[in-house]
């Protein structure tokens, strides 16, 4: 090939490897990374009645330490799961319950905070309190830590309820994030028609663990609540809820958690 023809037919092949690139890099079910947060909004600016209680801003946590990328103990969402949840809210009060926030959008930065410390086999200090039942080993495998996950993009959180009366939070027979089948919505009855079971079979290592017919309704009037104004439920978990209809269901945040201006 002449040496001319070669050199201007460069910068096409750079385009074309480029392009060949990213398109390997990525599957379909990948997301993109970004940084912007204009479609966000602080989440008591639009629900104002919301509580939190940002578990990853501080160190009562799986963890045990703050986890990076929380600078401040606010919470963050879309703005259009932040108007559902508005709709929740008000659904809840009219019931006697105000809703509690552990974490809504939580950056990648987060994300990997958790995966080194589910490959530190060795850091087990909060072990007796959120995972006694597993060996750390199997965290990644169970799929109870991931490299990417919902949070990051910006219409999921993890909820539970206040009592107004008690003044405490509602009894759900668990505590958020518990590593185990004690948390799944289905443990001890059936949550898509509300049935109470007291199946509690699925608990590996201590079968007389079990909930209540009282905790298990209550984690039932979340879950109702939730679905009733847009949010679809996690199999796994009692307390995540995902926007069905989420705005940026390819995409995924890296901005950190502070509030916005």
């Amino acid at each position: 090939m002449n040496k001319k023809i070669a050199w201007a037919l460069l910068p096409i092949i750079l385009i074309i490897g480029i392009a060949f690139w990213a398109s390997c890099s990525y599957k379909d079910n990948d997301v993109l990374p970004t940084e912007d947060s204009s479609e966000f909004v602080n989440l008591t600016d639009v629900v104002p009645d919301a509580i939190l209680e940002i578990r990853y801003y501080g160190t009562y946590n799986f963890v045990g330490a703050r986890i990076d990328g929380y600078e401040e103990p606010t919470a963050l969402l879309t703005r259009k799961a932040a108007e559902a949840l508005k709709a929740v809210s008000d659904d809840v009060i009219a019931q006697g319950y105000r809703l509690k926030i552990y974490d809504a959008y939580r950056p990648q930065k987060g994300v990997d905070h958790f995966v080194r410390w589910a490959a530190d086999i060795q850091d087990t200090k909060m072990k007796p309190y959120f995972y006694p039942d597993l060996d750390k080993s199997v965290l990644f495998d169970q799929e109870y830590i991931m490299e990417k996950s919902g949070h990051t993009r910006g219409s999921t959180l993890d909820i539970t309820l206040f009592d107004m009366e008690t003044e405490k939070e509602l009894d759900m027979g668990g505590t958020f994030d518990w590593f185990g089948p004690e948390s799944h919505p289905d443990f001890c009855g059936n949550p898509l028609t509300g049935e109470y079971t007291g199946d509690n079979s699925k608990s590996p290592s201590n079968p007389k663990r079990s909930i209540t017919a009282e905790q298990f309704e209550h984690r039932m009037i979340l879950r109702r609540a939730m679905e009733a104004h847009g949010f679809r439920a996690l199999d796994s978990e009692w307390w995540h809820f995902t926007l069905k209809d989420e705005p940026f269901p390819d995409t995924y945040f890296t901005f950190p958690v502070r509030k916005l201006q």
